[in-house]
């Protein structure tokens, strides 16, 4: 196929891509480049797949309509793949606009382009943050989502929406992938992990938010890699079971549907650190912190339709994950 990765110098975007490079499919990367973290990692990120046979890179906003528009008008794509996105749960309270900037209007052109290209399939990133004050656990696809608890959540959950209507109308089929905080080599620089691994390297204290009793289903990048390319592969169809008297929120009479990507297997945040310390070899000084504005307490993902539907299920263990990691972060950094 001719896929469209858009976030494509990101940390989901670059594994993705390097997937699809691998089994022969042509891809166009797509991204702004911004400066929310370090650019220089972006650029390294990029620097692993823009050699690659089959690899197109197009620096560009989603915000900007018309290069766009230029890109689907020029490449003629089979299906896309939309993971670029402003991302972070605590900026979307300093930074609201660049949320709209990005996850709306951007996710708006994207549809769009997709409706007028006849676009086979729209996967795009979704996030856990949806399930917002949702407290019954497992996270399934099937429950209410109406109370997000961040700017960022809302857009995400503003994205669900906007596909679902574009699947009504146009017929298009879009799948929506939300996230269990992922994690793995080449990771953002504001998560959790790297701040960690950082800091204790550095001898800093790290910062544990709600004294760390935050649970987190941590998924390793190879499983989130392998779950979206699968999905990818099986375009979202109708559910013919679906009756507006009972309305499922994780599916439709469209072609659209839901998923949870996570690892099924909710790990405390101390035990998080725990792991890092033992990859390491170092302890953690550590700085106990209440629960900060927007943060959920807890995620676990329910993944039964993954399961059923997809025939996947992510299995790294979070141990075998955070040592693949550090052995990175201890390369990339020297």
């Amino acid at each position: 196929m001719k896929v469209l990765v858009t976030g494509a110098a990101g940390f989901i975007g670059m594994h993705v891509s390097q997937d699809l490079l691998n089994r022969g499919d042509e891809v166009v990367g797509l991204d702004n480049l911004n400066d929310y973290y370090e650019v220089s990692l972006k650029l390294a990120r990029l620097a692993k797949i823009q050699d690659r046979k089959g690899f197109t890179f197009l620096k560009a906003d989603l915000a900007d309509r018309a290069a766009l528009e230029s890109c689907f008008e020029k490449h003629r794509f089979d299906a896309v793949i939309n993971l670029a996105a402003q991302a972070g749960v605590r900026y979307s309270l300093e930074n609201p606009h660049a949320y709209i900037d990005s996850n709306i209007v951007g996710f708006m052109n994207v549809l769009e382009c997709c409706r007028h290209h006849d676009i086979g399939h729209l996967v795009y990133a979704s996030s856990s943050s949806v399930y917002g004050l949702n407290s019954s656990m497992p996270f399934s696809i099937h429950d209410n989502v109406d109370h997000p608890i961040s700017l960022y959540a809302a857009s995400k959950k503003s994205n669900e929406l906007m596909a679902h209507t574009y699947s009504h109308l146009y017929g298009l089929p879009t799948t929506g992938l939300r996230f269990f905080t992922v994690y793995g080599p080449w990771g953002r620089p504001d998560m959790a992990l790297f701040l960690f691994t950082k800091a204790i390297i550095e001898g800093k204290p790290i910062q544990v938010f709600n004294n760390g009793e935050m649970l987190r289903d941590f998924t390793y990048i190879d499983d989130i890699v392998e779950g979206v390319v699968r999905v990818l592969d099986q375009p979202a169809t109708p559910n013919t079971d679906w009756h507006g008297d009972t309305p499922d929120p994780g599916t439709s009479p469209a072609p659209y549907r839901l998923f949870n990507i996570g690892n099924n297997d909710p790990v405390k945040l101390l035990d998080f650190i725990a792991a890092i310390e033992q990859a390491l070899g170092k302890q953690a000084v550590k700085e106990m912190m209440p629960i900060q504005p927007g943060d959920v307490a807890a995620t676990y993902a329910n993944i039964d339709d993954l399961v059923n539907q997809v025939g996947y299920r992510p299995n790294t263990h979070i141990a075998e994950g955070i040592r693949q990691f550090v052995a990175w972060y201890r390369d990339y950094y020297k």
